[in-house]
């Protein structure tokens, strides 16, 4: 009674390296008994290094409070899975497995994005020669047709999630694709760029219009990043 959904959740940690975020078997019921809490992971930079772009007050909220949500509802819906596991509960069990996913693709998803923004003083939005600019080249004819291109996605974006551009396992090709919610990007796609799309992260420096919140952040994408993911798989 292991859902399918945590299960590629777990699968995806291990993808990304995401810290204590999976266990030596990701599809096995045993590995969210045995998971270790997980923490928040730090910023390389200060809460002030990607301002103009984002605000110093959003990434301060966004990090130290909105993440450290999931990163506590993660850890109190596992240490309750535990539980339900050493009392039989399966209604329980299969209950939390919920939250698990919204709390644990929250601290997947934002441990991306914390990685792939990058201060303008250390090269953020700067797209060096490479594999990864030759793929959104072929793709998207450059780097301004690929902010064309998502961005136009996520103007159109209804609720919350998140918006990505990811790589298939098999293959070089790009895809730009969004998911809802908390969800993860799961499956044959790995994600190379995450761009938040819930209010707290653009909300309270551009208000309703989200459109300058995808234009601003490119200034801040950490691209060097991004070639790592992509050359990675």
């Amino acid at each position: 009674m292991f859902n399918s959904g945590v299960a590629k959740l777990f699968s995806l940690a291990l993808v990304l390296g995401t810290p204590n975020l999976a266990g030596a078997n990701p599809v096995a019921p045993r590995s969210l008994v045995d998971q270790k809490n997980v923490t928040l992971p730090p910023l390389t930079y200060a809460y002030n290094a990607l301002e103009p772009a984002i605000s110093a007050k959003i990434m301060e909220l966004h990090h130290s409070k909105h993440h450290q949500a999931l990163v506590t509802g993660l850890n109190n819906a596992l240490a309750s899975y535990s539980a339900a596991v050493q009392a039989g509960d399966l209604p329980k069990q299969i209950e939390i497995q919920g939250l698990i996913k919204f709390n644990g693709g929250g601290h997947i998803n934002h441990s991306l994005y914390w990685k792939n923004l990058q201060p303008v003083n250390l090269g953020g939005g700067k797209m060096k020669p490479g594999v990864f600019a030759d793929a959104v080249q072929a793709q998207f004819g450059g780097l301004d047709g690929l902010k064309t291109k998502m961005n136009a996605v996520g103007n159109t974006f209804q609720g919350s999630g998140w918006l990505w551009l990811a790589r298939e396992k098999s293959g070089k090709a790009l895809s730009i694709v969004t998911t809802a919610n908390q969800d993860p990007l799961v499956g044959p796609l790995i994600p190379i760029i995450g761009i938040d799309m819930w209010e707290h992260s653009w909300y309270l420096q551009h208000y309703n219009v989200r459109a300058t919140y995808l234009t601003d952040i490119w200034n801040v994408i950490n691209f060097d990043e991004a070639e790592t993911r992509y050359k990675a798989i």
